[in-house]
């Protein structure tokens, strides 16, 4: 086989598949999953009972690769009497790791 043609079938292949990655990763399942594992993760890191989404996730480039989301539940603490709190989370997508910080301030 020349090696121009072996060259063309293997650009498609490589074509293919990163169209076939592509599409699987925008598909609605996908998505789903990944504001489920976001979620649960920030709801998780922020140490809020009852924590919860508010608003929707902000996905930003993925030349950064992270995901925010602000979370809302109440302070576990027995001096804060059920005060209700919020945490600005930051989820990495390449270590599938979050990361909060408090946002009380936020309104």
């Amino acid at each position: 086989m020349p090696s121009s043609r072996r060259f063309l079938l293997t650009l498609g292949a490589v074509t293919g598949l990163g169209t076939s990655l592509c599409t699987e990763a925008s598909s609605p399942e996908a998505w789903a999953t990944h504001k489920a594992e976001v979620v649960a993760k920030c709801a998780l890191a922020s140490g809020l009972k009852s924590a919860k989404l508010v608003g929707e996730l902000i996905e930003y480039d993925d030349r950064l690769g992270l995901t925010a989301a602000l979370i809302a539940g109440v302070y576990p603490q027995q001096y804060m009497r059920n005060q209700t709190g919020r945490s600005l989370c930051l989820f990495d997508k390449r270590t599938r790791m979050a990361f909060t910080a408090p946002a009380d301030s936020w309104k």
